[in-house]
Parts: structure tokens; sequence; C-alpha cells
């Protein structure tokens, strides 16, 4: 049995530093976000606080709120990233992530990182053997297979001696640090191969492998997107989430958008296995070096159709704004317990239809069944779907979950949206 049948049989639901701090994240950033989330969302379910990437570079953010081109990394003498001690103190004398693991999971919550695939190119250039071996990272490394948007890493070839055994020392360490979730990037879509997106096929594999050997169940997340439906079976095979997006912000062009997204993902929703329509860009985000961020572009009722359609095609739930900023709507947004035990709960969502103007999907929770209405349009539109097929036509109650209001209905739900909002009901 894989180790992924043991993790995040419902989809996850937790913190990711990225949409706010980019590369840049510190330890008390980290675990400030993580004690808000004790506080005032693990009841609701929320539990893992995810560091993004470039915890290992020293002068991340330091100029701009991107990635600094072949800069030193903080690395151990296997080619093993280390976190840098400036920006987290307790990983000083090799202690890496552990000691913010610790704190974590004293509160009751799970900790993950991201990784880019393969090597350092600083493990390649120092003459860095892989734990255990007398092989070099250089022989491991693939210097043809590069990430297009960082210059951090080699993909590692999965058919050179040591590369199994890299992966493996990788995630023995993130295994003792107490990593309970691996975001890992540059492996669902390799941007820098368009006719070959999936290249990493292989290096996806070898981590398979990895956390399996590791001792300690992970949660295993492909990044960046989009995802190659043709290969829908072997993410299912050996990862928990994937991304079936490139990255997703503020946009309502990209939140129209996902819904053709999910169209498209909707049969491959599964205990395990989870199509990620990426972070939820809400709250404050994009903070730079000064501390000055900005808030959602979205409305409120582009938050209430995100939130909605996350929820009923069950994607995992990963919040990308400085969790400390929140506001009164953002944090009922995020605490809809309704709409959490459909998404937590839920089965094989089903898209009832879609239009240019209007979209309408399905799901079941308990038996439960739950109908979203969207609006797509940019004035204010009556949306209505015909459940007849699904539940019968005998009058029953529906109870909307953002206002709590009831109607009775006979096989269809109707509502008047806003523009580009939604709506959703259980019917009881």
């Amino acid at each position: 049995m894989y180790e992924k049948d043991k993790a995040a049989l419902t989809p996850p639901l937790g913190w990711n530093s990225w949409d706010c701090y980019g590369p840049a994240v510190t330890e008390e950033q980290l675990l400030g976000n993580a004690r808000y989330m004790a506080e005032h969302l693990k009841p609701h379910g929320y539990e893992y606080v995810v560091c993004d990437i470039q915890w290992f570079e020293p002068l991340a953010g330091k100029f701009h709120w991107n990635y600094n081109a072949f800069t030193p990394l903080v690395m151990d003498a296997h080619g093993r990233l280390q976190p840098d001690p400036v920006r987290f103190p307790s990983s000083a004398n090799g202690a890496g992530f552990a000691p913010i693991a610790e704190q974590i999971h004293a509160m009751g919550l799970k900790f993950g990182i991201h990784i880019l695939r393969g090597v350092p190119r600083q493990a390649v250039y120092s003459d860095c053997k892989v734990l255990g071996t007398d092989i070099p990272c250089h022989d491991i490394a693939h210097p043809n297979s590069i990430c297009a948007w960082n210059t951090d890493m080699y993909g590692v070839d999965a058919t050179k001696p040591g590369a199994a055994e890299y992966y493996e020392s990788l995630f023995r360490l993130y295994a003792e640090w107490g990593v309970d979730f691996v975001k890992v990037d540059d492996i669902c879509n390799i941007k820098a191969t368009p006719l070959e997106p999936y290249s990493a096929e292989k290096e996806i594999e070898l981590i398979r492998r990895a956390i399996d050997r590791c001792g300690r169940p992970m949660v295993f997340s492909l990044s960046p997107g989009p995802a190659i439906i043709e290969k829908a079976w072997h993410m299912a095979k050996h990862a928990n989430m994937w991304r079936i997006t490139d990255d997703f912000w503020d946009d309502w062009s990209l939140l129209r958008e996902m819904f053709w997204r999910c169209e498209m993902w909707q049969a491959h929703v599964a205990p395990g296995q989870f199509p990620d329509c990426d972070m939820l860009p809400i709250g404050l985000i994009r903070v730079a070096a000064d501390g000055k961020g900005q808030y959602t572009r979205f409305t409120h009722d582009e938050q209430i159709t995100m939130m909605t359609l996350w929820g009923v095609f069950r994607s995992p739930l990963i919040i990308g704004g400085e969790l400390r900023a929140n506001d009164d709507f953002t944090l009922r947004l995020l605490t809809n317990d309704a709409l959490l035990h459909l998404n937590q709960h839920g089965g094989v969502p089903f898209q009832l239809f879609r239009d240019e103007n209007k979209a309408a999907w399905l799901n079941f929770a308990d038996g439960v069944p739950y109908a979203a209405l969207f609006n797509l349009s940019d004035d204010t539109a009556e949306v209505s779907a015909d459940l007849t097929e699904f539940v019968g036509s005998e009058p029953c109650e529906a109870e909307e979950l953002w206002t709590n209001a009831r109607q009775t209905v006979s096989g269809k739900v109707s509502a008047s949206l806003p523009p580009h909002g939604a709506a959703i009901f259980r019917l009881i």
C-alpha cells in the first residue's frame, strides 16, 4: 500500500506563505500565522502551515518581491538545502526546520515546505557527494532539465546511479524535521519543455518512493499547472494533489477560467487524490519587504464565488493571505462550516451546465444534495438548475449556505445573483 493512501484522504485545508510573502517569509511570520490558525481556523478543520519557496535563500526579498538569479544558497555537504538561519533563527547549528515543526505540532497543526525538483546547481559545482555514497551530485544532475523561472536547481536524471539515493536522503531529512506536507514545484508542468510538459514523470516516481521509505506520512503536492489531463492516472497514483492551473491570482478572468478547468478535472476527484485549484488569494497579499501589501482585488461576491466553486469541486483550500490581517468578512468566508463539510465529505463533483453567463454544480455529502449556482456575467441575473433527475420533484427545503435563507423547492433551485456572484443550496 502506498503511503499516499494514508495522507490527504480529504482535501487538505491550510495556509501557504507564497501569496503574501513570496520567497521571503520568515520564522516570525510562519509562527504568527500558525498561532492565528490554531486559534481561529483549526476548530473548522484547517491544519497545514506551509513555508513556500526559497527558505534556503539568504537574500530573498532584499531587492524585490521575486527571485534572485544564481544567488548563494544555504546547503549541507550532501547538497541538501537548509533554512537560512537569519530568516529562521531556530534552524541554526544544523537544527533545520525541526524546531519550527515542533512548535507548530504543539499547536495541534501540521507543517509543510515547498521544494523545487532536482539538485541544487550549487551542489553540482561544489563537489558534493550524495549522502551515504561516493557519487557526486554532478553525476545525477540533468543539466538540460532546468526550471524556466528559477535558477536554483538542475533536474535529476532518474536513470543515473545515486538519483534515488539523493531523493531518499532529502525525505529522510524532512521526516527528521517533522514535515507533514511537501509541495514540489517545477514538476507537474515543466514550462521549459513545452512539447513535453510532463517530462519529470520519473522524478515524481522517485519522490513517491522516497516518501514511502522515509518513515513519515506526507502529503505530496505537485506544482505548477496546468496539469496534463492525459497523465491524470499517473498523478493520481503517485501524488495527493496537483495544480490544474498556473499561479492563480485575484483576477476575475482567472476565476472565470477556473470553471472550465474544473469541468475538465471533475471525474478525477477521489479520496487521497485532488485536482488543486491553487491557493485562495484573499485578505492581505503581496506583502513587500517594507511590510506593505494589498488586499485582494476580488469583490466580496467574487470571493464567495471562488469559495463556492473550490468547495463544491472539493479542491484543497490553502489560504494565501496574511491571516493576522483578516477582516471579519474574510474570516467568515473561510469558516463556513456547512461549505467546509461539503468540501471534506462530498463525493465526485458534477457540473450540471455551463455557458457564457451561468453555471451550476452538484455534489452530495452524506447522501444530502448540494447545488451551487453561479452568475458569470457582468449583470445581475436569475440562475436556475433543474435537479429533478437527481432528487425528484417532491417539495423540500433548500437552505442557502452563505445567507442561511430557506425556500421550499420542487426539484428546481433558483436565485437572483449579483454580477460574478454565487449561491449554494443544501436540500433538506
